[in-house]
């Protein structure tokens, strides 16, 4: 059960995006959330479906979410498939659930720090006036940890054949799931990882020279085809 929060006067509201600052944003929300007892939640935006993000952005996010319910966060919110522009999302989440602080990263490598340049932190001071900013200085990544495992996702399938998932570059005639696959760097086979949506959920599966390995994580092919997952 989360804590009761004493204040309700005050709430925190934590932005982040892709990088190793994430962790270090959310904790430093949590300390003054937690100075102030007061209600906590963290937003990331996003112009792609949650589907296509690519396996870096995926860990990102689920290291997120396993770090918000240890710290009982209120909500951890993701709006993908984003086309505003990123102060009127954050006004909108800020007024609907009354924020009065709101902590971004500035860091040479992530998009907050991108959208802080030049006039765009006095565009979301006048968007979103009734809220004081934290504008927390992160670390940046080495070019070590910015070395990317995969190449850009593409849009596949997968169909099933006597209990074995191969993969499909084009739509089959027969019962397929799509998602999106993430080829490894530097491989000449299709090794890498797929990506499906089911129930609001993401999943991933490992592709090994064209064909799913492990298979316990993907839900029958019929109870798939029952919510319209399943292309026929």
């Amino acid at each position: 059960m989360k804590h009761l929060k004493g204040r309700l006067d005050e709430s925190i509201l934590v932005c982040v995006y892709y990088g190793l600052n994430g962790e270090r944003l959310i904790r430093r929300g949590h300390k003054i959330a937690t100075m102030l007892d007061c209600p906590l939640y963290i937003l990331t935006v996003d112009s792609m479906p949650l589907e296509e993000f690519d396996p870096e952005k995926t860990n990102y996010i689920k290291s997120w979410q396993r770090l918000a319910d240890e710290l009982e966060v209120e909500d951890f919110i993701i709006k993908d498939r984003e086309r505003r522009p990123i102060q009127k999302v954050v006004r909108e989440v800020a007024t609907n659930l009354n924020i009065t602080q709101i902590i971004v990263g500035q860091s040479a490598q992530s998009r907050w720090e991108e959208i802080m340049r030049g006039s765009f932190l006095n565009v979301l001071l006048k968007e979103v006036p009734f809220v004081d900013f934290h504008i927390v200085a992160v670390k940046r990544p080495t070019e070590e940890e910015d070395f990317d495992l995969y190449e850009r996702g593409v849009r596949a399938y997968l169909t099933e054949n006597n209990g074995e998932h191969n993969l499909a570059f084009a739509c089959p005639h027969q019962p397929t799931l799509e998602g999106i696959f993430f080829k490894e760097i530097g491989t000449d086979f299709d090794n890498g990882i797929f990506k499906y949506t089911y129930d609001g959920t993401m999943y991933e599966v490992d592709v090994v020279e064209g064909r799913v390995i492990e298979t316990e994580d993907i839900p029958p092919y019929e109870k798939l085809r029952k919510k319209n997952i399943i292309i026929k």
